[in-house]
Protein backbone atom coordinates (compact mmCIF):
# COMPACT_ATOMS: atom_id res chain seq x y z
CA UNK A 1 0.00 0.00 0.00
CA UNK A 2 2.52 2.57 -1.18
CA UNK A 3 -0.37 5.76 -1.51
CA UNK A 4 -2.12 4.92 1.79
CA UNK A 5 -3.70 7.64 2.95
CA UNK A 6 -3.28 9.84 0.07
CA UNK A 7 -5.98 11.50 -2.27
CA UNK A 8 -4.92 11.19 -5.83
CA UNK A 9 -6.72 13.82 -8.50
CA UNK A 10 -6.16 12.01 -12.10
CA UNK A 11 -7.60 13.97 -14.99
CA UNK A 12 -8.08 11.94 -18.32
CA UNK A 13 -8.89 9.48 -15.82
CA UNK A 14 -11.66 7.22 -17.77
CA UNK A 15 -9.12 6.17 -20.61
CA UNK A 16 -5.84 5.03 -21.45
CA UNK A 17 -2.71 6.15 -19.23
CA UNK A 18 -4.73 7.90 -16.40
CA UNK A 19 -7.47 4.75 -16.02
CA UNK A 20 -4.74 2.41 -15.58
CA UNK A 21 -3.38 5.08 -13.37
CA UNK A 22 -6.70 5.16 -11.51
CA UNK A 23 -6.96 1.47 -10.86
CA UNK A 24 -3.01 1.20 -10.12
CA UNK A 25 -3.18 4.15 -7.51
CA UNK A 26 -6.54 3.07 -5.90
CA UNK A 27 -5.35 -0.46 -5.45
CA UNK A 28 -2.19 0.71 -3.42
CA UNK A 29 -4.82 2.48 -0.89
CA UNK A 30 -5.14 6.58 -2.63
CA UNK A 31 -9.01 7.74 -2.24
CA UNK A 32 -8.95 8.61 -6.55
CA UNK A 33 -10.89 12.04 -7.78
CA UNK A 34 -10.63 10.45 -11.53
CA UNK A 35 -11.78 13.30 -14.20
CA UNK A 36 -13.29 12.37 -17.57
CA UNK A 37 -14.01 15.48 -20.13
CA UNK A 38 -18.08 15.52 -20.07
CA UNK A 39 -19.15 11.58 -20.05
CA UNK A 40 -19.88 11.21 -16.32
CA UNK A 41 -21.55 7.82 -17.21
CA UNK A 42 -18.44 6.36 -18.02
CA UNK A 43 -16.21 8.24 -14.83
CA UNK A 44 -18.95 6.36 -12.79
CA UNK A 45 -18.44 3.24 -14.36
CA UNK A 46 -14.62 3.60 -14.14
CA UNK A 47 -15.26 4.53 -10.02
CA UNK A 48 -17.70 1.33 -9.89
CA UNK A 49 -15.13 -0.63 -11.48
CA UNK A 50 -12.23 0.60 -8.87
CA UNK A 51 -14.89 0.19 -5.80
CA UNK A 52 -15.32 -3.19 -7.01
CA UNK A 53 -12.00 -4.57 -6.36
CA UNK A 54 -11.95 -2.79 -3.17
CA UNK A 55 -10.85 0.54 -3.93
CA UNK A 56 -12.19 4.31 -3.53
CA UNK A 57 -12.97 6.49 -6.39
CA UNK A 58 -15.23 9.18 -7.14
CA UNK A 59 -16.23 10.53 -10.68
CA UNK A 60 -15.89 14.13 -11.88
CA UNK A 61 -16.42 16.09 -15.30
CA UNK A 62 -14.90 19.12 -16.76
CA UNK A 63 -13.73 21.26 -19.52
CA UNK A 64 -9.68 21.33 -18.83
CA UNK A 65 -9.70 24.02 -21.41
CA UNK A 66 -11.90 26.53 -19.42
CA UNK A 67 -9.44 27.87 -16.18
CA UNK A 68 -12.98 28.43 -14.29
CA UNK A 69 -14.19 24.91 -14.63
CA UNK A 70 -10.89 23.80 -13.88
CA UNK A 71 -11.15 26.34 -10.38
CA UNK A 72 -14.30 24.68 -9.48
CA UNK A 73 -13.42 21.01 -10.35
CA UNK A 74 -10.30 21.07 -8.07
CA UNK A 75 -12.58 23.18 -5.64
CA UNK A 76 -14.70 20.18 -5.36
CA UNK A 77 -12.16 18.05 -4.93
CA UNK A 78 -10.74 19.63 -2.26
CA UNK A 79 -14.24 19.78 -0.41
CA UNK A 80 -14.78 16.07 -1.32
CA UNK A 81 -11.88 14.65 0.86
CA UNK A 82 -10.38 17.30 2.37
CA UNK A 83 -7.05 17.26 0.74
CA UNK A 84 -5.17 16.56 -2.64
CA UNK A 85 -2.02 14.94 -2.39
CA UNK A 86 -0.83 13.40 -5.59
CA UNK A 87 -2.00 15.24 -9.32
CA UNK A 88 -1.88 12.81 -12.11
CA UNK A 89 -1.98 15.56 -15.40
CA UNK A 90 -3.14 12.75 -17.90
CA UNK A 91 -5.69 14.05 -19.91
CA UNK A 92 -5.01 15.13 -23.41
CA UNK A 93 -5.58 15.07 -27.26
CA UNK A 94 -3.22 13.67 -30.73
CA UNK A 95 -3.97 14.36 -33.72
CA UNK A 96 -2.74 15.78 -37.07
CA UNK A 97 -2.13 19.46 -37.67
CA UNK A 98 -0.65 20.04 -40.98
CA UNK A 99 0.83 23.02 -42.35
CA UNK A 100 -2.07 24.64 -44.41
CA UNK A 101 -4.83 22.23 -43.36
CA UNK A 102 -5.02 23.22 -39.73
CA UNK A 103 -7.65 25.13 -38.58
CA UNK A 104 -7.57 27.80 -35.78
CA UNK A 105 -9.56 25.82 -33.70
CA UNK A 106 -7.95 22.66 -33.72
CA UNK A 107 -4.70 24.30 -33.03
CA UNK A 108 -6.33 25.87 -29.64
CA UNK A 109 -7.61 23.11 -29.16
CA UNK A 110 -4.45 21.04 -29.15
CA UNK A 111 -3.00 23.53 -26.80
CA UNK A 112 -5.78 24.30 -24.63
CA UNK A 113 -6.00 20.67 -23.63
CA UNK A 114 -2.16 19.65 -23.44
CA UNK A 115 -0.60 22.43 -21.82
CA UNK A 116 -2.82 25.33 -20.76
CA UNK A 117 -5.00 22.67 -19.01
CA UNK A 118 -2.15 21.32 -17.73
CA UNK A 119 -0.63 24.87 -16.34
CA UNK A 120 -4.09 25.58 -14.71
CA UNK A 121 -4.91 22.41 -13.26
CA UNK A 122 -1.21 22.69 -11.12
CA UNK A 123 -2.03 26.66 -10.64
CA UNK A 124 -5.36 25.38 -8.64
CA UNK A 125 -3.99 22.32 -6.99
CA UNK A 126 -0.33 23.88 -5.61
CA UNK A 127 -1.42 26.89 -3.36
CA UNK A 128 -3.52 23.33 -1.52
CA UNK A 129 -0.17 21.47 -1.58
CA UNK A 130 2.05 24.05 0.36
CA UNK A 131 -0.50 24.43 2.41
CA UNK A 132 -0.14 20.48 3.80
CA UNK A 133 3.31 20.66 3.10
CA UNK A 134 4.04 18.92 -0.06
CA UNK A 135 2.70 17.16 -2.72
CA UNK A 136 3.40 15.09 -5.76
CA UNK A 137 2.94 16.13 -9.60
CA UNK A 138 2.80 13.73 -12.29
CA UNK A 139 2.46 15.07 -15.94
CA UNK A 140 2.05 12.96 -18.68
CA UNK A 141 3.88 14.28 -21.72
CA UNK A 142 5.29 12.21 -24.73
CA UNK A 143 8.59 11.43 -26.55
CA UNK A 144 6.87 13.56 -29.14
CA UNK A 145 8.06 16.76 -26.68
CA UNK A 146 11.95 15.56 -27.52
CA UNK A 147 11.35 14.26 -30.72
CA UNK A 148 9.84 15.25 -34.25
CA UNK A 149 6.67 13.88 -36.08
CA UNK A 150 5.80 15.11 -39.41
CA UNK A 151 2.05 16.32 -39.76
CA UNK A 152 1.64 16.68 -35.95
CA UNK A 153 3.69 19.89 -35.04
CA UNK A 154 1.25 21.49 -32.43
CA UNK A 155 1.50 18.10 -30.29
CA UNK A 156 4.84 18.49 -30.00
CA UNK A 157 4.84 22.21 -29.47
CA UNK A 158 2.84 21.41 -26.57
CA UNK A 159 4.20 18.24 -25.23
CA UNK A 160 7.75 20.32 -25.46
CA UNK A 161 5.90 22.81 -23.50
CA UNK A 162 4.96 20.32 -21.02
CA UNK A 163 8.58 18.80 -20.81
CA UNK A 164 9.81 22.43 -20.13
CA UNK A 165 6.98 23.70 -17.54
CA UNK A 166 7.32 20.46 -15.73
CA UNK A 167 11.33 21.36 -14.84
CA UNK A 168 10.46 24.72 -14.47
CA UNK A 169 7.58 24.17 -11.74
CA UNK A 170 10.00 21.51 -10.14
CA UNK A 171 12.51 24.12 -9.65
CA UNK A 172 9.39 26.48 -8.32
CA UNK A 173 7.69 24.22 -6.12
CA UNK A 174 10.46 22.27 -4.67
CA UNK A 175 11.28 24.39 -1.74
CA UNK A 176 7.44 23.76 -0.52
CA UNK A 177 8.26 20.09 -0.68
CA UNK A 178 6.40 19.08 -4.28
CA UNK A 179 7.70 17.14 -6.89
CA UNK A 180 6.90 17.65 -10.24
CA UNK A 181 7.83 15.33 -12.91
CA UNK A 182 6.97 14.01 -16.12
CA UNK A 183 6.47 10.85 -17.80
CA UNK A 184 7.23 10.74 -21.72
CA UNK A 185 5.57 7.55 -23.05
CA UNK A 186 5.70 6.36 -26.59
CA UNK A 187 3.63 4.85 -28.46
CA UNK A 188 1.20 3.34 -25.93
CA UNK A 189 -2.41 0.93 -26.84
CA UNK A 190 -4.93 3.62 -25.63
CA UNK A 191 -8.12 4.70 -27.43
CA UNK A 192 -6.87 7.43 -28.56
CA UNK A 193 -4.67 5.24 -30.94
CA UNK A 194 -6.57 2.29 -31.58
CA UNK A 195 -7.34 3.51 -35.91
CA UNK A 196 -3.08 2.67 -36.16
CA UNK A 197 -3.29 -0.77 -34.59
CA UNK A 198 -6.62 -1.40 -36.30
CA UNK A 199 -6.94 0.07 -39.40
CA UNK A 200 -5.99 -1.99 -42.63
CA UNK A 201 -5.12 1.07 -44.49
CA UNK A 202 -3.04 2.69 -41.84
CA UNK A 203 -0.82 -0.99 -41.78
CA UNK A 204 2.11 1.10 -43.56
CA UNK A 205 2.43 3.71 -40.61
CA UNK A 206 1.97 0.89 -37.72
CA UNK A 207 4.89 -1.13 -39.54
CA UNK A 208 6.81 2.20 -39.60
CA UNK A 209 6.77 2.30 -36.12
CA UNK A 210 7.27 -1.11 -35.73
CA UNK A 211 10.51 -0.83 -37.67
CA UNK A 212 12.19 1.67 -35.90
CA UNK A 213 11.11 -0.41 -32.03
CA UNK A 214 14.34 -1.71 -30.92
CA UNK A 215 12.16 -3.22 -28.01
CA UNK A 216 9.72 -5.43 -30.09
CA UNK A 217 6.90 -3.83 -28.79
CA UNK A 218 5.69 -1.35 -30.92
CA UNK A 219 3.38 -0.61 -27.95
CA UNK A 220 3.41 -0.27 -24.66
CA UNK A 221 0.58 -0.92 -22.10
CA UNK A 222 -1.40 1.83 -20.01
CA UNK A 223 0.00 -0.11 -17.01
CA UNK A 224 3.82 0.55 -17.76
CA UNK A 225 3.30 4.17 -17.73
CA UNK A 226 1.06 3.45 -14.79
CA UNK A 227 3.58 2.10 -12.77
CA UNK A 228 5.94 4.97 -12.87
CA UNK A 229 3.45 7.14 -12.02
CA UNK A 230 3.11 5.13 -8.76
CA UNK A 231 6.95 5.19 -8.61
CA UNK A 232 6.92 9.00 -9.15
CA UNK A 233 3.62 9.28 -7.07
CA UNK A 234 5.62 7.52 -3.67
CA UNK A 235 8.46 7.65 -1.33
CA UNK A 236 10.40 5.37 -4.00
CA UNK A 237 10.95 8.53 -6.09
CA UNK A 238 11.40 11.47 -3.57
CA UNK A 239 14.77 12.54 -4.81
CA UNK A 240 13.02 13.28 -7.87
CA UNK A 241 12.52 16.80 -8.92
CA UNK A 242 12.06 18.20 -12.62
CA UNK A 243 12.57 14.86 -14.20
CA UNK A 244 11.57 13.84 -17.51
CA UNK A 245 11.07 9.76 -17.66
CA UNK A 246 10.89 8.64 -21.33
CA UNK A 247 9.21 5.21 -21.63
CA UNK A 248 9.32 4.54 -25.18
CA UNK A 249 10.36 0.65 -26.29
CA UNK A 250 13.70 2.71 -27.18
CA UNK A 251 11.34 4.54 -30.04
CA UNK A 252 12.94 7.91 -30.04
CA UNK A 253 16.91 6.26 -29.88
CA UNK A 254 16.76 7.48 -34.05
CA UNK A 255 17.53 3.78 -35.51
Amino acid sequence: MKLDGKVALITGGTSGIGEACAELFAAEGAEVALVGSSDMAKAQAVAARIAAAGGTAKPYVGDLSKVDEIAKLVASVKADFGRIDILVNSAGLFYPTPVGATSEADYDRMMDINLKGMFFSIHEVAPIMIAQGGGRIINISSVAGVMALGTYSAYCAAKAGVNFMTRALAQELAPHGIQVNAILPGNTATPMNENIRTEPELKPMFDAMAARTPSGRTYSEPIDMARAALFLASDDGRAMHGGLMVLDEGFSLGI
